[in-house]
């Protein structure tokens, strides 16, 4: 039996999207037109039917969703992989209160779909450290993390 394809992020999903973790983003690539992913951490969903995140303002990411706007947001959470489709546009190319030149993207979330195969859970959610100063990364990820929740 297929899958339900749902048009927003559940409110079992929500809370996954609303603290920082390890999502990949699928873009298409501007010179190509093949695809791209990348993995990214900022990641807040003020709500059901937006995903916010922050990278690098010349981030090849800005530079495919300046050309194309659809992405494809995948994560691990609940057991499961979930894939989120959308438009992206860059909100904002310069956030505010951070040290780093990060621009804002918000999706417009279109559809989301549980994307595990048949049978089978995820039964350990990936981890990943920063490797630069603990502290620093601390703060930054704090003050990244303010700057989107009041775009």
């Amino acid at each position: 039996m297929a899958n339900q394809v749902e048009t927003k992020l559940t409110d079992e999903l929500l809370p996954l999207l609303q603290s920082e973790r390890l999502v990949t983003i699928a873009t298409v690539d501007n010179e190509t037109g093949s695809p791209n992913v990348s993995a990214i951490s900022w990641v807040f969903a003020p709500d059901n039917e937006t995903v916010r995140f922050a990278v690098d303002n010349r981030s090849r990411i800005v530079e495919n969703i300046a050309k194309h706007a659809g992405v494809v947001l995948n994560f691990i959470g609940n057991g499961s992989t979930y894939s989120v489709a959308g438009d992206a546009n860059v909100k904002v190319e310069k956030m505010e209160g951070v040290p780093l030149k990060l621009a804002l993207v918000e999706i417009t979330v279109k559809e989301v779909r549980d994307a595990m195969f048949y049978g089978s859970k995820i039964s350990q959610e990936p981890k990943y450290e920063k490797t630069y100063d603990a502290e620093a990364a601390a703060k930054l990820d704090k003050q990244v993390m303010e700057a989107m929740k009041k775009a």
